[in-house]
């Protein structure tokens, strides 16, 4: 019987990418999972605290607020941390946890979330969050350009990459030269309904953040006038409210429940962002409601023209707004976009996993 770890990259937050270390945590009971930094409050009713070995990081006051500022420490931990005794291990990356130690006859699979975001498609936005500084702002660029070089080095210790989307995949090609297999993350669709009654309104379910690209929905239904709900929380929350007219509901954080059912009864969803892949809209599609989506990015993979959703070709809110008038949410059968849905199921990826494991 093989001897399995799996890592990922820290764990203090919850969102896709840990949905999909919670299904491979699960296919691999006995596995250990090393991390830099585990939040406790946040994992304790989602994974087992025994099974988490964290890093010297943990140690830190206040490590899960100042993380970002031990960036130069990262990949040095995880070479610290030696997987040389396992016979494989599967690692859940946007970070450096492809860098962790290895031995000779371990196997490592990579399942990329994305290449090392701040080094490679992010480096600018990282660079701005950081605090003023002339010092910082003329460093801070050449420190990242050295880590770039060592996240190629340490893609290519790397046995196997699995990409979540075929967007992810050319992007790993493109930054760390090496072939992927790709494996979509899954839905659970059996935690959706479809609903005969669909209700007059628009709907966002999002983190409140730049990169969301919510303003510019927001853009489009303040020229629209049509009603709008928008679910989540974030950074962006006070600017978006401030700029949102009469017709424009943010409903904050609800709970799984509610959020599915304002899911089930919506005109669309909206999808005005980039994403790696994208489960929302997914969970929007198993739910039976047709996806309004950027015509870029994991959308591309998810969304079928005319079947599950349809597409604007611009990220403007111009263009939202002109697809939006031209929509006619009653061409889309709910039963047919949840059983598109179920391509993406979690039992196909717990396959797939499966077939790949297996396969090497």
């Amino acid at each position: 019987m093989k001897k399995v770890a799996l890592a990922h990259d820290h764990l203090f937050q919850f969102g896709g990418a840990e949905r999909v270390l919670l299904i491979l945590s699960d296919m691999h009971k006995q596995a250990p999972i090393y991390t830099l930094i585990n939040d406790g409050k946040i994992t304790e009713n989602l994974i087992d605290q025994s099974k988490i070995i964290t890093s010297g990081l943990q140690k830190i006051p206040g490590i899960n607020k100042m993380f970002r500022y031990f960036l130069l420490q990262m990949p040095k931990h995880w070479e610290k941390t030696d997987l040389s005794t396992y016979d494989l291990v599967i690692s859940s990356s946007s970070g450096f946890v492809k860098g962790a130690k290895t031995g000779n006859n371990t196997k490592h699979i990579c399942y990329c979330h994305a290449p090392t975001r701040y080094l490679w498609d992010n480096k600018e936005e990282y660079i701005d969050k950081m605090p003023e500084g002339k010092i910082l702002k003329i460093f801070l660029p050449k420190l990242l350009d050295k880590l770039q070089l060592c996240d190629f080095s340490k893609a290519q210790e790397v046995d196997f990459f699995i990409a979540n989307s075929q967007y992810i995949a050319d992007k790993i090609s493109k930054h760390y030269k090496r072939d992927s297999v790709v494996i979509h993350p899954p839905v659970r669709v059996e935690d959706f309904k479809t609903n005969q009654q669909v209700e007059d309104y628009y709907l966002i379910v999002s983190r409140l953040r730049p990169y969301k690209k919510v303003d510019l929905a927001i853009k489009a239904f303040n020229n629209l006038k049509l009603p709008l709900k928008i679910i989540g929380s974030g950074s962006e929350f006070r600017r978006l409210k401030k700029m949102s007219r009469s017709n424009i509901e943010f409903l904050g954080e609800v709970s799984d429940e509610e959020r599915n059912d304002y899911l089930s009864k919506c005109k669309a969803f909206i999808y005005p962002q980039i994403e790696d892949f994208g489960i929302s809209a997914l969970e929007a599609m198993a739910s039976g409601r047709p996806v309004i989506a950027y015509k870029r990015g994991g959308a591309l993979e998810t969304v079928v023209e005319g079947l599950s959703g349809t597409f604007f070709e611009e990220q403007t809110w111009e263009s939202l707004a002109h697809k939006i008038l031209r929509f006619e949410a009653d061409k889309y059968d709910g039963n047919t976009i949840r059983q598109h849905a179920k391509k993406f199921d979690e039992s196909v990826f717990r396959q797939r996993i499966n077939e790949f494991v297996n396969s090497i």
